[in-house]
């Protein structure tokens, strides 16, 4: 076996059983804004995803609220503004995430999106993006 599988396999071990350094590492992420430009956590998985370590990648890590809460109904009247979801139900997080990222780095396109972390009520995504 090559070096990225061990890579690859002890990250999804340590995301599984919740190590002390991931729930350190998450625990440090839920204090950070929720849009932070960094270094990959898991580099295998953005290789393979796209990201190449130049200067016309860079990643940027986007913390999403869980959950697809459904807002309270307005009273006293028809409020028609009041009435939808949060988010769109058929969208994924990880495109939800893509599209904060891209409003943020705004020279930069995004190319894909995994999964870096998650806690109780959010998620991490690590979000690969390219210079136009």
């Amino acid at each position: 076996m090559g070096a990225s599988k061990y890579i690859l396999a002890s990250f999804e071990k340590s995301a599984h059983e919740r190590s002390d350094a991931y729930r350190k590492r998450i625990s440090t992420w839920r204090k950070m804004r929720s849009i932070e430009r960094a270094e990959p956590t898991n580099p295998v998985r953005a290789r393979a995803l796209g990201y190449k370590a130049t200067k016309e990648f860079i990643i940027a890590r986007v913390k999403i609220l869980k959950g697809k809460r459904v807002r309270p109904k307005a009273d006293l009247g028809r409020k028609p503004g009041k009435t939808r979801k949060r988010v769109e139900p058929g969208r994924s997080l990880s495109w939800y995430a893509m599209q904060k990222a891209s409003r943020r780095f705004i020279n930069f396109t995004p190319i894909n999106a995994y999964i870096a972390g998650e806690d109780g009520s959010n998620k991490f995504f690590e979000v690969i993006m390219r210079k136009k």
